[in-house]
């Protein structure tokens, strides 16, 4: 191995010749923090603030609308919600394409 790469089974983050246990220290520059400072557990589900333009179609923007849902849910729970949305629009879609249903034919039977 070379010094510049490091071997197998190292720790990144830590300091040259430090044992896994013991954390980096950041620069006096104000670079990333020692591993000791970072938090151990994930921030809590936060909204990012995408803004949703309405698209005229009520049940396209009531799918669209759904999407807030994950906002408010870890990782994890996120596939179930877009799932959800994407089965919806594509049902919604599906319909559109379909366009409306074809008006009666009138009765040309009329005899009096």
């Amino acid at each position: 191995m070379s010094d510049s790469m490091p071997g197998p089974g190292a720790v990144y983050g830590t300091a040259p010749g430090a044992t896994p246990g013991e954390a980096a220290q950041g620069p006096a520059d104000g670079g990333p923090a020692p591993l000791a400072a970072r938090p151990s557990e994930p921030a809590a589900p936060a909204p990012l603030g995408v803004g949703r333009t309405p698209t005229g179609n009520a049940e396209v923007d009531a799918r669209l609308e759904r999407l807030a849902d994950a906002d408010h849910l870890p990782a994890e729970g996120h596939i179930e919600v877009y799932e959800d949305v994407h089965r919806g629009l594509r049902d919604a879609l599906t319909a559109l394409d379909a366009g409306p249903a074809p008006a009666p034919m009138p009765s040309y039977n009329h005899r009096s």
